[in-house]
């Protein structure tokens, strides 16, 4: 295509293209930097592009969780498992949550996901070997024959690969 049809209007292949920016890693930035506000905030862009992004809903449970806003981590969570029911890390951190509800049937229900399909790769023993000790003290306590429940944990989750 020549400059002249360009210039009047024409296409061509050549022709740069706007930039989207790329949302999920500007917020992951800003959370490393400790800037949880501006991150949830560079998230919501994110969905906005892509409302079903599973990392953007999982990272922005995350987040959610660090600033206190465990309701809205708690949705996200959920909004994942809507998308894809099975995702390890999206149990892991609901279960916590629901712990910190005071919803243990809830949580042995998502730990016991959690655990029917772990994550792989040396790291994850670590959230694996939490799950289960919080599940089986959760069972403990349920079945009258536990200690005081200081199971602990936080709502992050184990990184979806």
């Amino acid at each position: 295509m020549s400059w002249l049809s360009r210039l009047f209007g024409g296409n061509s292949n050549s022709s740069p293209r706007p930039q989207r920016l790329d949302y999920l890693s500007e917020a992951l930035v800003l959370e490393r930097q400790g800037d949880y506000d501006a991150a949830l905030t560079s998230y919501r862009l994110a969905l906005r592009d892509n409302p079903n992004d599973l990392k953007v809903l999982q990272n922005m449970a995350i987040a959610f969780s660090r600033t206190g806003r465990l309701e809205e981590a708690v949705r996200a969570y959920r909004r994942s498992l809507e998308i894809d029911q099975t995702l390890s890390g999206a149990h892991y951190g609901l279960a916590f949550l629901l712990m910190k509800r005071n919803d243990p049937a809830g949580a042995e229900k998502h730990l016991t996901a959690f655990l029917s399909r772990p994550p792989a790769g040396e790291e994850s023993e670590r959230w694996i070997r939490h799950a289960q000790s919080t599940l089986d003290q959760l069972r403990q306590d349920a079945s009258g024959t536990g200690g005081t429940g200081g199971t602990g944990g936080g709502a992050t989750s184990p990184s979806e690969g």
